[in-house]
């Protein structure tokens, strides 16, 4: 099992892939501007090279971007905290710097990285199934959008569904946005909420991808 430590720095590698920096850059305390480009080893579903893209593990902010816009953005993460930054009303200054050049602030996310410490499995009340892609086929609707992605089918490769008399009322799905890390998402249908139903498939999956890493499935 990976502790901590080695999660981290293997998120932050990714990140610095994705953001063409190293990933000591997000350790640093002072902010970081650097070129966005393109890298085949880079998470699966981003458009790169990006217009501006802003990363912060805490302790600063990493800007990749391209470099015509350094200035404004670099007044910008300057301005204000690294978390305020990311908040509005804060984000409005940033928006509206960029619609000058036609382009507005979009996409924003917050990941979340396993703490092995506290992490153990979870009793759960319901069945639970290994699920794969094919299992996924017709499950591309609205009430299970967080565990799956209609717009890239391909990177959900594995997936553990919560079932009550056969029907599926909870699932989290992985998704193989990179080499060295998946993504998990998870939904679970609004009457069966508020029974660690969320807890049990998220250590669930990580179980079954131990297991498939083994060699075991």
């Amino acid at each position: 099992m990976m502790t901590n430590k080695e999660i981290l720095r293997t998120a932050m590698e990714q990140s610095a892939i994705d953001a063409n920096c190293q990933a000591e850059d997000f350790m640093k305390t002072e902010h970081a501007i650097v070129t966005s480009k393109k890298n085949p080893e880079a998470r699966r579903y981003l458009e790169l090279p990006l217009a501006c893209n802003l990363i912060s593990y805490g302790n600063n902010i990493v800007a990749s971007m391209d470099r015509k816009y350094e200035k404004m953005v670099r007044d910008y993460i300057e301005k204000y905290p690294v978390e305020h930054c990311f908040e509005t009303p804060n984000l409005y200054v940033l928006n509206e710097a960029f619609e000058k050049y036609d382009l507005k602030v979009c996409f924003m996310a917050e990941y979340f990285l396993p703490d092995v410490r506290i992490l153990k499995k979870r009793e759960c009340r319901y069945e639970l199934r290994l699920m794969k892609q094919e299992d996924f086929r017709d499950l591309y609707s609205p009430e299970w959008q967080n565990a799956l992605c209609a717009g890239r089918k391909e990177l959900d490769v594995l997936g553990i569904g919560a079932y009550e008399a056969g029907q599926l009322i909870g699932m989290a799905a992985c998704s193989a946005d990179c080499d060295s890390m998946w993504q998990i998402g998870v939904d679970v249908l609004p009457e069966y909420r508020r029974q660690g139903i969320a807890s049990a498939l998220t250590v669930k999956s990580k179980e079954f991808v131990e297991q498939i890493n083994r060699g075991e499935i």
